[in-house]
């Protein structure tokens, strides 16, 4: 049982992790282009993919082949998820204002009558960014406390689940406003995706100046 306990963790850990504020309002961002809870959660599982998929290059690097990391090198990738998350909330801005039916429907995005199937690529490319810039702190939890390279690399393989589940949820829960037609004022859906692309901005500009002043 103690064996196992690490591994339980990494899943407990991972489906937490997807909760942080910097993920959220990313998602936040891209959810708000859909009207439907299935393709909200189509999009967080892509995000999953997205962040497992660098967690687990990186933990190749770095455990098989103990890879010292530079810390001013995740800082500088924190500061690009900074700029990520300011670009995601100015080009959701950007689109909602050069909607041609005007803002009201800015959360569906149709083209040909289906929701645009870019919005997954873009979902997972946040979440390569995000395991990316992530992906120091965690390294180096791993390798402090797991020496076996295989056990390693499950630890990261089912934090990655774990993260993958908890972005599922917190995706579709971001969609329902705009998905069971709680807003139906499209006044109130509007403010609703300017408030999460402020916040977008926002938090982007927090995490810039953070990692890059002094």
């Amino acid at each position: 049982m103690d064996i196992l306990l690490p591994f339980v963790l990494a899943l407990a850990v991972g489906f937490t992790h997807a909760f942080e504020a910097d993920h959220l309002v990313a998602v936040s961002s891209i959810v708000t282009q859909r009207n439907n809870i299935w393709l909200s959660l189509k999009d967080g599982a892509f995000w999953g993919l997205g962040h497992t998929s660098t967690i687990l290059l990186v933990g190749i690097v770095f455990i098989a082949g103990r890879v010292a990391s530079q810390v001013d090198t995740f800082r500088y990738l924190e500061a690009g998820v900074g700029l990520m998350l300011v670009v995601l909330g100015m080009v959701r801005l950007y689109r909602l204002r050069l909607l041609p039916d005007g803002p009201a429907t800015g959360h569906t995005h149709l083209h040909n009558g289906q929701p645009r199937p870019h919005t997954h690529r873009l979902a997972y490319g946040v979440g390569l960014v995000h395991g990316l810039a992530g992906s120091g702190a965690l390294m180096l939890s791993v390798l402090t406390q797991i020496r076996e390279a295989g056990a390693g690399l499950v630890y990261l393989l089912l934090f990655g689940l774990g993260s993958m589940a908890g972005m599922m949820v917190a995706a579709s829960a971001f969609s329902i406003p705009f998905s069971v037609r709680l807003t139906a004022n499209p006044g109130v859906r509007t403010g609703l995706i300017v408030i999460s692309a402020g916040l977008c901005i926002g938090l982007g500009i927090q995490v810039l100046y953070e990692n890059l002043a002094g």
